[in-house]
């Protein structure tokens, strides 16, 4: 089993390889703080809650409880309730429509596009994040079904230094970051052009 490395932290990065729902919160976390907060986040929120995550067991905590186990300081997010609620909403589709089996999102599906279809469909994910996520199964834990390169669009492309999925050490995570920070710059630039 290959060992991710986003969280850049080894007990992290464990957790995201063994688990596959520690792996979609990280994905769900993963906006508005910076990729390692985000994919840390289901280690701290093990810690918190005092035992493995469990889609059904998440879904059926108090909402105000599990609120509070993500704003408990050092917050797991810029925005701990509505993250924890979105995380709650993630685990209560895992549960309605997969069993509570966090992998049979990608297991069971028969390409690449029903791949992406069911990811977008999941709570914190719009299409490029869904497409993100394709990629990162693809390339880094072996999952492609037929199609899933074109089901992951440019995120799927080999070599590229666009996303989490081309994470895999220190020197790609300073180069996804280069990327995105030079697409901050020229989106900047265009506003103040348009402006």
């Amino acid at each position: 089993m290959a060992t991710l490395q986003l969280a850049q932290d080894p007990e992290a990065d464990r957790l995201l390889s063994e688990s596959p729902l520690a792996l979609l919160i990280g994905m769900v976390l993963d906006q508005q703080v910076p990729l390692e907060k985000a994919f840390r986040g289901p280690l701290d929120l093990v810690e918190r809650l005092g035992g493995p995550l469990d889609a059904a067991a998440i879904t059926a905590m108090d909402p105000e409880a599990l609120s509070e186990a993500f704003a408990a300081r050092p917050s797991l997010h810029r925005y701990p309730s509505s993250m924890a609620a979105r995380v709650q909403d993630l685990c209560r589709v895992l549960v309605d429509e997969y069993g509570g089996d966090a992998a049979a999102v990608w297991t069971t599906a028969a390409d690449g596009e029903e791949l992406r279809r069911r990811i977008q469909a999941l709570p914190g994910f719009g299409e490029q994040k869904a497409r993100i996520f394709v990629a990162l199964l693809g390339k880094q834990l072996g999952v492609e079904p037929p199609g899933w390169r074109e089901a992951a669009g440019q995120f799927g492309a080999d070599g590229s230094r666009l996303s989490v999925a081309d994470i895999v050490d220190a020197t790609t995570l300073a180069e996804v970051r280069a990327h995105k920070q030079s697409m901050k710059a020229a989106k900047r630039a265009e506003v103040a052009r348009s402006g």
